[in-house]
């Protein structure tokens, strides 16, 4: 189990207007946050600015990690995690898989820059062309990723997280099943309330916004939540989402050929909790009570955005800490 602190937030917040590092983590400071994720992204974006290249060489990527980590010492904030390590389990070229390998040796050393132990990896969500589709694949390529890690010194955790988009893993359950077959102590789980509640609960593509039988499916999901062994549950987020005025289809404003309508929803409709005006309305604290009681445990543009979703994001999470009767004493 980890010490709580007050709240999670990505320091990757506006995909489409690309906001300076320096200005996200500074507003996520004041805010009062104590701790943030890391995108490989904003990484080689600054690396890019940096050296004024569009091909960042390994050196350069770890210097602009180093100056991250030196502003982030004078924030006080802590590095939760790095991410997202993506597309990479079960592919059917054995090619792109050694290729990633190799890449993980530079991942390796950015989490020590940034003095985090976790690196997140989203279920692979490449069609399913590319994707052997076999299980014992998946996790035998994941397994070789933990082993990698536990060499490391220190060793490097990975997270796991089911997206309610992901080709061949888009459940926590069939997540879960995944990690409990890597069975390595350094290899766990991402656990997503809007990636829970957004496979099982809820449909951008349906005029209701929900699936057809959401409350009963959800309820069964969280009561099997309720079994599953903490230790493989390395950390949660609490995220919500709107609901769709119109079904998320050919033709919305939202709509990417060839993307699965929650992928086009997830980047650009998420929400922080309690915000209704916003059109929030996932049960994301059910998930979260589910989660954290339970168990125990951004497309905007504009320069004020860092600033705004730092303060949204506070909010929220001050508000469900209050409603959870959550307090700084305590263990999530």
């Amino acid at each position: 189990m980890t010490q709580y602190r007050p709240a999670i937030l990505s320091a990757s917040l506006g995909r489409a207007w690309l906001h300076d590092f320096d200005e996200k983590a500074t507003q996520a400071s004041k805010a009062g946050f104590e701790g943030i994720e890391i995108f490989y992204e904003d990484i080689d974006y600054l690396a890019r600015k940096n050296n004024n290249t569009e091909c960042p060489d390994d050196g350069q990527i770890l210097a602009a990690a180093q100056s991250m980590r030196d502003l982030l010492d004078r924030l006080q904030l802590t590095v939760l995690g790095l991410q997202p390590f993506l597309f990479y389990e079960g592919l059917r070229d054995r090619d792109e898989h050694a290729r990633l390998i190799e890449k993980i040796k530079l991942w390796f050393k950015i989490a020590k820059t940034l003095r985090t132990d976790t690196i997140q990896i989203p279920a692979n969500f490449l069609p399913e062309e590319k994707l052997t589709g076999d299980m014992d694949v998946i996790v035998g390529d994941l397994r070789q990723l933990a082993d990698l890690g536990l060499k490391e010194d220190p060793p490097v955790r990975f997270a796991y997280e089911a997206l309610c988009w992901s080709t061949l893993v888009s459940t926590w359950e069939k997540s879960y099943e995944v990690a409990v077959k890597v069975d390595r102590p350094n290899f766990g789980l991402c656990l997503d309330t809007f990636n829970i509640a957004g496979r099982v609960w809820a449909d951008p593509a349906s005029p209701t916004g929900k699936t057809p039988n959401a409350d009963q499916d959800l309820k069964e999901s969280l009561e099997r939540l309720l079994e599953i062994d903490l230790s493989k549950v390395f950390y949660i987020q609490v995220v919500d989402a709107e609901k769709m005025e119109t079904p998320l289809v050919k033709g919305h404003p939202f709509h990417v050929d060839g993307n699965p309508p929650r992928m086009n929803w997830s980047r650009n409709a998420r929400a922080y909790m309690y915000e209704t005006d916003r059109g929030a309305y996932l049960p994301v604290e059910d998930v979260a009570r589910t989660l954290i009681h339970g168990l125990g445990t951004m497309s905007e543009e504009g320069e004020r955005v860092p600033e705004e979703h730092a303060q949204r994001g506070i909010r929220a999470w001050t508000k469900l800490c209050q409603r959870l009767g959550l307090n700084k004493t305590d263990d999530v």
